[in-house]
């Protein structure tokens, strides 16, 4: 499922605890895909706590509490991590990352906690969700079977990576605009994990804001960038990304463009992803600004200089990711769409064809 599904899924989930409907979510994914990201995404959006619990990490009683006499019983201590509503707030996302990779001893002392929201005398609040994440059994982490009565007390989502879904969150993010055409240009390396190989660094959406980072650092020194990027997203993708960007300075003036002036498409369907993802870029930098409608309709008016439609369509379509409902509003916006309806209504039948 993409990322962008199962966001709103767990946003529902949030939402939920209001009707007392609230279910544990149990999300399914290879390592740096994302799954701590949404879920970080989602109390950002709400303003809420987030208590990011490591099972891998944990003994049966951090989780449990420690049993201590009192009186003539033995009482459990709570442990101050748990959710606790005067010191956390009536609502809140309990996450129990890593949960495939605790030993059994662990998740057994979180069946009730997950099932009945308790553990002991310990009950959490009724604003607070679960949500869990682990990797999948065949991704090479260190993980465990998922017990059975574990299993059955989580609803199970498998996040997979999605293009369309990292370069709206890239362009939100500030990610280096040469890192987002080059993934446009080569799709296939946004995760690219191969078990057989078992490598240490590999491309993956995590990997890629590494790579963002090492461009940040190294930028000014090309003798130890290739190095960098080789650490983050392996050799080979590394070498590649590398010589996409040395290509990068070869792209038409982007503020000429947004400025409105004339400027050549260029030739190589590379720069053309780099002039894509770079007008973008520039889209979203303007957007709160007065003129943003002006330098949205001048970038509206170059996408249908493309030679090929689909690049302009491509184009347009991360603006409207990146930017919403304004760009509508643009008047190009409309004669751009004018500009590819016969391409619109060939895809069309070929979907009714097939």
């Amino acid at each position: 499922m993409r990322p962008t599904h199962i966001f709103e899924i767990l946003e529902r989930e949030f939402a939920s605890t209001a009707a007392a409907a609230h279910t544990p979510v149990m999300l399914w994914g290879p390592p740096g895909i994302g799954k701590s990201q949404i879920i970080a995404q989602i109390a950002r959006k709400h303003g809420v706590p987030l208590i990011d619990v490591r099972l891998s990490q944990m003994e049966p009683t951090d989780l449990r509490g420690i049993p201590f006499r009192a009186g003539d019983r033995v009482e459990w201590s709570v442990p101050a991590l748990l959710p606790d509503a005067t010191r956390h707030g009536p609502s809140g996302i309990l996450f129990l990352d890593e949960i495939t990779s605790a030993p059994p001893t662990v998740t057994a002392a979180a069946y009730q906690l997950i099932l009945d929201r308790r553990l002991g005398e310990y009950r959490a609040p009724d604003g607070w969700v679960i949500f869990a994440a682990g990797n999948r059994y065949g991704d090479r982490g260190v993980t465990y079977v998922m017990p059975t009565p574990l299993a059955n007390r989580f609803t199970h989502f498998e996040i997979e990576p999605h293009l369309d879904d990292w370069v709206a969150w890239a362009h939100a993010a500030a990610i280096d605009a040469r890192i987002i055409a080059f993934l446009r240009f080569r799709p296939d390396l946004l995760f690219d994990f191969d078990m057989a190989r078992n490598p240490v660094a590999f491309p993956s959406p995590r990997s890629w804001e590494y790579a963002h980072r090492a461009l940040v650092k190294f930028d000014d020194s090309p003798e130890l960038l290739l190095d960098a990027l080789q650490a983050c997203v392996g050799p080979a993708a590394g070498v590649e990304f590398k010589a996409f960007a040395d290509n990068m300075h070869e792209l038409p003036d982007i503020d000429a463009i947004a400025r409105g002036e004339s400027a050549q498409v260029p030739r190589g369907i590379d720069l053309q992803y780099g002039v894509a993802a770079a007008l973008v870029r520039r889209a979203v930098q303007v957007r709160d600004m007065p003129h943003a409608a002006v330098v949205h309709g001048h970038i509206l008016r170059y996408a249908k200089c493309f030679p090929q439609r689909e690049m302009g369509v491509m184009l347009v379509t991360d603006l409207h990711r990146s930017i919403g409902r304004p760009l509508i509003a643009v008047p190009e916006f409309s004669e751009w769409a004018a500009s590819i309806t016969d391409l619109m209504l060939y895809d069309l039948k070929l979907a009714q064809a097939h």
